[in-house]
């Protein structure tokens, strides 16, 4: 089955490049277009994309807002959001509203359908030169986590903020299995179980949500093994 494509831009232009880009793959369709958020709330329902490819500064309903309101209503539509700003605030706000993918629109065709690709299959993905300016703004002081315990860390088993922890290190689920000295299997039942717990989406998101809680501060060591 094709992956359905909606593509959210208010360039028309920028609308049609995509479109000729993610058409030309064999296994990817755009099933509709929008200029604005307000425009790609409506087209969800009807067009049931699989990805969203999400601008941000769009006039009326911007991709910020039109991000939250999918999450808020259970879209099962996933959004890679493509945008020419580099500001952080971008990225932090497209995360915590429901993004799973965010990438700059000077990246390469190949680059774009990949992401489409990665996250259609239910992956997150970041551009590396945000993955690296996301830590470093937890680096610099940029973004300052709770000095105590966060309340949203208490759903959480001790076992499972275990696993969040070293998902937010980076650590696959085998490497985490290797750590804590339990099967992948069970590692992947623990993921799935803080991220609905949390309300979160993917590995993306629980990393954000480690740092935003303090669960991991920067310039730690390595969590240890065990």
């Amino acid at each position: 089955m094709s992956i359905r494509v909606l593509v959210v831009d208010d360039q028309a232009i920028v609308r049609a490049g995509f479109t000729a880009i993610i058409g030309g793959e064999p296994d990817m369709e755009v099933v509709g277009q929008a200029a604005d958020g307000a425009e790609a709330l409506r087209a969800v329902p009807e067009c049931r994309p699989d990805v969203v490819l999400m601008d941000i500064r769009m006039p009326g309903v911007d991709g910020l807002a039109a991000s939250r309101e999918l999450a808020a209503a259970g879209s099962p539509a996933r959004v890679l959001v493509l945008t020419t700003f580099h500001r952080d605030e971008y990225v932090f706000g497209a995360l915590r509203a429901g993004a799973s993918g965010f990438l700059l629109k000077d990246c390469q065709p190949q680059e774009l359908v990949d992401a489409v690709r990665t996250v259609a299959d239910g992956e997150a993905l970041l551009a590396p030169a945000v993955t690296r300016r996301l830590i470093d703004a937890f680096a610099t002081g940029a973004i300052n986590p709770p000095s105590g315990e966060d309340d949203r860390l208490e759903p959480l088993t001790q076992r499972e903020r275990d696993v969040l922890l070293r998902i937010a290190k980076g650590l696959s689920n085998t490497e985490i299995g290797a750590a804590l000295g339990i099967g992948t299997a069970t590692v992947k039942t623990h993921v799935n179980s803080l991220l609905g717990k949390l309300g979160l989406r993917d590995r993306v998101q629980a990393t954000i949500f480690a740092y935003d809680t303090g669960l991991v501060r920067p310039g730690e060591a390595p969590p240890p093994k065990g």
